[in-house]
């Protein structure tokens, strides 16, 4: 790990990590957001390249689990779709919500994730929903790890201040997933040496 002195990112192997991964503090707070980050937005989620294939090959099964403007979304568009900055992303329903989101008491969840709950499919989500609201960018060799905050979050962020669990904690499975545990044990002793005194703003 390399760090600066007074540190707004460090580098981790092969990453850059912004010291808010490490630093501010999130949980969802379903019942408050909605589930929103799922409804709004000018762009689907971000997929990896592989991500396309496996949403071909899953989607009959998938398809059971979605809703019928969801369906009609994706075989109008494909199970991908290439957005207005040439990045991969999930098809979007009227330019609105994501074509994979179902609702539950008013509440968006994911219907790839209901399926994979369910024992039908071993892929859970994308990953860049799995890592949310950690952004990676690739620039290179290198991928920066970053926090996106959005308003819709403000939630998550008073939630993760009163129970006190940083960003990379709570998205610890999603980096465990990217990653592997190696890096993650990395973040974890980044997160006690360098954490400054200002884990109490939002």
């Amino acid at each position: 790990m390399k760090f600066d002195s007074a540190p707004t990112m460090f580098e981790i192997d092969r990453t850059i990590i912004s010291i808010d991964v490490v630093e501010k503090k999130f949980v969802c707070d379903l019942e408050k957001c909605k589930g929103y980050c799922c409804v709004h937005g000018e762009s689907g989620a971000p997929l990896e390249k592989e991500e396309v294939k496996i949403l071909d090959d899953i989607y009959p099964v998938i398809r059971g689990f979605l809703r019928q403007e969801g369906i009609k979304a994706i075989e109008a568009q494909g199970t991908s779709v290439v957005d207005g900055e040439n990045d991969l992303v999930t098809p979007l329903i009227s330019g609105e919500e994501c074509a994979y989101a179902v609702f539950e008491k008013g509440i968006a969840r994911c219907g790839i994730e209901k399926a994979f709950e369910n024992g039908k499919i071993d892929f859970r989500k994308p990953l860049s929903c799995h890592l949310y609201p950690v952004r990676i960018k690739k620039f290179g060799d290198l991928e920066a790890v970053n926090y996106d905050r959005w308003s819709i979050c403000d939630p998550a962020r008073q939630a993760g201040l009163e129970k006190n669990i940083p960003v990379f904690r709570f998205v610890r499975e999603g980096l465990l997933r990217k990653y592997g545990p190696e890096y993650y044990e990395k973040l974890e002793i980044a997160s006690r040496e360098f954490v400054r005194g200002s884990d109490d703003v939002l």
